[in-house]
């Protein structure tokens, strides 16, 4: 094993705070370290002496040019290949179950295939733990996955979302109650709760599957564990793949939806009978319009209307073909044409290889990049931001970072510029949006848009991109000053835990940039890209 390399008489290089220049040499090339852990939302439980392994198996990603610099930079430094490859290790979160070593072997993926939950562990909701270090023993940190709900076996009865899946949030504790549809949030009376009917959702039923919302399938023949298959795309292709499983979005359409590129979607859970569109979250590829159906042994059920829960076995017909399902045949989809049953008309007769088991799927994603070389420590937590607020304007433009694993040795960059930067909470931070004069030297005001990106930056110099932009509006003019608003922000910004930027504490007046927007609609295969009409034969 190669030493670990250290300063003089055996000391660790103290951590340096990132430079102006590190972060435009930062921004040319973006040589991010990304870990994506995918997983589904919900795992079954093993009793007894049985092992349910999760299914589809955790599967962790490695992606980003930074990985491959990183190797080649520790082999610079002396390291042998396998002492600078990255070693994985995943458990589910506690001591009883030690992690298991996931097989990289030079690859960018990983799949976990032996995970299970006994009945011993009484948790109903967990998170994967994903360890990763170095061959040289360099720690790198501990990653976590999405929550996953811990369910007993898929659910036979027909559910309803009229009942008892449908919760009241802590009417015991207040005299209103909190309601969800449609993704708004409304606070009502609860005196008036009785003129409405509970066609309002509000509560998500955990078992049930949303429009809009990412799924997997698999096909496993004769209950055969070794047999299992997953949707795919790889190569422009949907095939059945052994070892890798595909994020789908599951869209809702109007049963008079025509077949196009484009397509409206519906918001609401999925229902057996309705027409569905399934799309490829990472490549956009999409399959015809389907029409899901419920699954009873060997027959698809015509005339089920209940919604669709997770794990249950269902069959996709193509819509408008003479009886024609999507089916597998080893590792190629195909088109498999059921057999009407005469004995009762509500039921076609379907082969194994169309019946496909359907769950709920989530990902965790955490970026970084050692912005001022190797650090002594992890580089966990890797903080996420989810969505931004601007408040205020003109020297009192202020904005609000919403989102998880913040901590107080933060600070926001806005492109090459850091921000005077107040730390909240572990899910708040609040900055100061710099001048405009940061950025285009003479400018006393915006004359023309200018979008950068946001960043969170950590004492040490670590990195930890966002998918998010700020963009400076255009405005008619100079804007007064308030000496006021900037002793009060000095006044904060002295407070905080690490020292102010050099840049102007003055804010102007911005909005999102179009990056914001980008990424929520890129996230959402709203649109299906590349039919998959082809493909299927």
């Amino acid at each position: 094993m190669a030493p670990v390399v250290t300063g003089k008489f055996g000391e660790r290089p103290q951590p340096q705070r990132l430079t102006r220049e590190a972060m435009r040499n930062y921004l040319k090339d973006k040589d991010d370290q990304t870990v994506l852990i995918l997983h589904a939302k919900v795992a079954q439980k093993s009793y007894g002496n049985e092992k349910r392994f999760f299914c589809p198996p955790p599967c962790v990603y490695l992606m980003g040019t930074g990985w491959q610099k990183k190797l080649e930079k520790m082999e610079k430094e002396g390291c042998t290949e396998q002492e600078a490859q990255p070693c994985a290790f995943i458990g589910i979160g506690n001591s009883e179950q030690e992690m298991q070593q996931l097989n990289l072997e030079g690859k960018h993926f990983c799949t976990a295939k032996t995970l299970y939950i006994s009945d011993s562990d009484k948790r109903k909701h967990f998170m994967l733990s994903v360890k990763m270090l170095y061959g040289n023993s360099a720690n790198i940190g501990v990653f976590l996955s999405k929550r996953i709900k811990v369910i007993s076996k898929p659910s036979k009865k027909k559910q309803s979302l009229k009942n008892a899946d449908c919760e009241l949030l802590d009417t015991h504790k207040s005299k209103s109650a909190v309601w969800f549809h449609n993704s708004l949030m409304f606070k009502l009376d609860l005196k008036m709760i009785f003129f409405f009917r509970f066609r309002f959702l509000f509560y998500s039923p955990p078992v049930c599957i949303a429009s809009g919302t990412k799924v997997a399938l698999f096909n496993r023949l004769r209950s055969q564990t070794v047999s299992t298959r997953y949707l795919h795309v790889e190569g422009g292709n949907f095939h059945a793949s052994s070892q890798q499983w595909g994020a789908f979005y599951i869209h809702l359409l109007d049963d008079d939806e025509s077949e196009g590129e484009e397509f409206a979607v519906r918001d609401g859970y999925i229902h057996y009978g309705q027409t569905v569109k399934l799309v490829c979250s990472v490549t956009g590829m999409a399959l015809p319009r389907l029409i899901i159906r419920k699954v009873d042994k060997q027959a698809a059920l015509l005339d089920a209307d209940d919604p669709v829960s997770q794990l249950h076995k269902c069959a996709f017909y193509l819509k408008d073909t003479d009886r024609m399902y999507l089916c597998l045949s080893q590792e190629r989809i195909i088109q498999f044409q059921a057999t009407p049953c005469s004995k009762e008309t509500n039921k076609e007769m379907i082969n194994d290889g169309a019946s496909w088991t359907i769950i709920s799927t989530d990902k965790a994603e955490y970026t970084f990049y050692e912005g001022m070389g190797p650090v002594p420590t992890p580089v966990t937590p890797v903080p996420v931001v989810e969505s931004l607020q601007l408040n205020g304007g003109g020297d009192v433009a202020m904005l609000e970072l919403t989102g998880q694993n913040f901590t107080p040795n933060l600070r926001v960059w806005f492109g090459d510029v850091e921000a005077d930067t107040m730390y909240r909470c572990g899910e708040s931070i609040l900055c100061v949006v710099p001048d405009i004069s940061a950025f285009r030297e003479g400018w006393r005001w915006v004359r023309q848009p200018v979008q950068v990106p946001v960043t969170l930056v950590r004492s040490d110099g670590i990195i930890y991109a966002t998918a998010l932009t700020f963009t400076y509006t255009p405005e008619p003019g100079p804007r007064p000053h308030c000496s006021a608003a900037g002793a009060i922000l000095r006044s904060h910004s002295t407070s905080s835990s690490s020292p102010a930027s050099s840049s102007s504490p003055s804010s102007l007046m911005g909005g999102l940039g179009d990056g914001h927007g980008a990424y929520s609609s890129s996230d959402s295969g709203m649109s299906s890209g590349t039919s998959a009409m082809s493909v299927l034969s």
